[in-house]
């Protein structure tokens, strides 16, 4: 039976899928912007990741991702401004 989870994640579009990866690779792109923009939740994102990428890629991504402030909106500083780029990629 599936779970809440891979209904959401089936139910992105290759478009939207390629969007999540993209974001996620972003260091100033936070999870709680993704899942603005997707509905996509970090485990989701996680999920996505470990599915779509090569398992050596993921390993990067992971470490990369471990402990980073950006990522997390409620650990960043004050003074880090959000800002949208492009009407396709989100920065904050």
């Amino acid at each position: 039976m599936p779970t809440q989870h891979t209904k959401r994640l089936t139910q992105l579009t290759s478009g939207d899928r390629s969007a999540v990866i993209q974001m996620a690779w972003e260091d100033r792109t936070t999870f709680e912007t993704i899942r603005e923009r997707t509905g996509a939740t970090e485990r989701d994102v996680i999920r996505l990741m470990r599915a779509e990428l090569h398992p050596s890629s993921f390993k990067l991504w992971r470490m990369r991702m471990r402990g980073r402030v950006t990522k997390h909106r409620a650990l960043r500083s004050p003074e880090m401004r959000c800002a949208i780029a492009d009407h396709r990629r989100a920065n904050c």
